[in-house]
C-alpha cells in the first residue's frame, strides 16, 4: 500500500498555530462510518452525538517538559534535545537536532551545573513485555496492524545525564514540545493549553491531543447522558508522531512506546462488551493501547483486555480488525502519517479522505491545537 494513497492538500493557514481562545470550543465533524455521512457541530454539544451507556476511554498521560537545550562543549554549538523516555537513572533515549553530528562520546552542558554525555545509538526498540511473549498485536498485529520492520537506529540517541536530571529540573529548565507544524516557541500559556484537564501520568513527549478539548463541564454533560469513562496510559513517543518515509507503508519502522491498563478499565471494558455497549476510544493513542492490550481467546481465557504495563509498536493501517474499539474522538491528522493510516482503518481511506476535504472547504483547523472528529 502507498504511503501517497493517504496525501491530502492541506492550505497552511489551516493549520492551527494556537488553541482555541476557550478550551472545548473547537468545532467538530461526525462521520458516520457507515454511510459515510458527515454533520457539522460543536466539541462543546458532544454529549448530543454520543448514545447513553457509551464507555469512553481516554489516555491519561501527562506531557513531560521534555524539550531542553545544550552547548556541545567541543563546538559551543546550540543543540536541541527532545527527551523520550527514561532508561534508567541518569539515562534518556532522545532525539535531537542534527543528528548525524551528535556522536557517542560527544558532550554538553546544560543548566543548573548539569552535564550529559551521548553514550551510543538507542537501536531499534523491540516489542516487549507480555505483547511480545504473546505474539499479540504489539508484536506482530496481523493483516493491517503490525509493529514494522526493525529499524531506527538513526533516529534517537541514548544520552546519560550528570547529575541526573528529574521532572522537577525538566520543569524549570525545559520547554513544551510543541509538534514542529507549530511554527512558534512555546510560550507560557502552552504549559496549560497543551495538557489535557484530566493528565495524570507524566511521561509524553507530546500531547495525546484529542484530549486538549474535553473541559470539567464537558465531561460533566457526558455524565448526565449516562456515559461511562475509564482510562488507559500511553507516554506517546516516535511511536506516534514519526512520519512515514517508507514508499510503502508496510516499511514503515514504528519505534515502541509504553503503556498500562488499569484492572477497573479492564473490568470497564469487559461489561461494555458483555451489554453490548459501544467502546468509545478518545485519541488515536487510546485506541492503540486499547488495541495493543487485546488478547484472543486462547489458553489465558476468553478474549478482552490484559492489565497491566506493556509496550506497544502497533502500526494500524487499513486492513487491520479493530477488536476493542467501536467509536473514535479524534483531531484532524498530517498528510501521510500513521494516525491518518489508522483513522482510514477504522472508517475507510475514501471516506476519510472525503471528510478531510469537506473539513477544508469549511476551513476547519487542523493538528494539534485544531478541530476535531467524531466516527461513529
Amino acid at each position: 500500500m502507498k504511503t501517497d494513497d493517504f496525501s491530502f492538500e492541506l492550505p497552511e493557514e489551516l493549520v492551527a498555530q494556537f488553541p482555541p481562545e476557550r478550551r472545548g470550543e473547537s468545532r467538530l465533524l461526525v462521520l458516520d462510518r457507515a454511510s459515510g455521512g458527515l454533520r457539522h457541530a460543536f466539541v462543546r454539544d458532544l454529549a448530543d452525538h454520543v448514545e447513553p451507556g457509551t464507555l469512553m476511554v481516554f489516555n491519561d498521560s501527562r506531557v513531560r517538559k521534555a524539550r531542553i537545550h545544550g552547548e556541545a562543549l567541543d563546538t559551543g554549538a546550540r543543540v536541541e534535545f527532545l527527551l523520550l523516555r527514561r532508561l534508567g537513572a541518569d539515562l534518556w533515549e532522545a532525539s535531537c537536532t542534527k543528528m548525524k553530528r551528535q556522536r557517542p562520546g560527544r558532550r554538553y552542558r546544560f543548566p543548573d551545573g548539569v552535564e550529559a554525555e551521548i553514550v551510543g545509538p538507542a537501536g531499534p526498540s523491540a516489542a516487549t513485555g507480555p505483547l511480545a511473549a504473546a505474539g499479540g498485536p504489539g508484536a506482530a498485529g496481523g493483516p493491517g496492524g503490525q509493529a514494522g520492520p526493525e529499524g531506527g537506529r538513526d533516529e534517537t540517541r541514548v544520552i546519560r545525564f550528570s547529575p541526573p536530571v528529574d521532572e522537577a529540573w525538566l520543569d524549570r529548565f525545559g520547554h513544551i514540545p510543541l509538534p514542529p507544524y507549530i511554527r512558534r516557541e512555546d510560550a507560557p500559556a502552552d504549559a496549560e493549553r497543551y495538557q489535557t484537564v484530566y493528565a495524570r501520568q507524566a511521561g509524553s513527549a507530546a500531547c495525546p491531543t484529542a484530549g486538549l478539548h474535553f473541559t470539567g463541564e464537558i465531561l460533566a454533560s457526558l455524565d448526565a447522558k449516562g456515559v461511562e469513562r475509564a482510562y488507559v496510559t500511553l507516554h506517546v513517543g516516535l511511536g506516534t508522531f514519526l512520519p512515514v518515509r517508507a514508499e510503502e507503508i508496510e516499511g514503515h519502522a514504528m519505534h515502541e512506546e509504553e503503556y498500562s491498563v488499569p484492572e477497573e478499565t479492564v473490568r470497564a471494558v469487559a461489561r461494555a462488551k458483555a451489554e453490548g455497549r459501544p467502546v468509545l476510544a478518545v485519541g488515536t493513542t487510546s485506541v492503540r493501547t486499547l488495541e495493543s492490550a487485546w488478547r484472543e481467546e486462547g489458553a489465558e481465557g476468553p478474549a478482552g483486555l490484559r492489565a497491566g504495563p506493556g509496550s506497544t509498536r502497533i502500526f494500524i493501517y487499513p486492513g487491520y480488525r479493530f477488536r476493542a474499539a467501536d467509536r473514535l474522538f479524534t483531531n484532524f491528522h498530517t498528510p501521510k502519517s500513521t494516525l491518518l493510516m489508522l483513522v482510514s482503518a477504522f472508517a475507510g481511506r475514501e471516506r476519510i479522505l472525503a471528510a478531510y476535504e469537506e473539513a477544508v472547504r469549511e476551513r476547519y483547523r487542523f493538528f494539534s491545537y485544531g478541530d476535531a472528529m467524531l466516527i461513529r
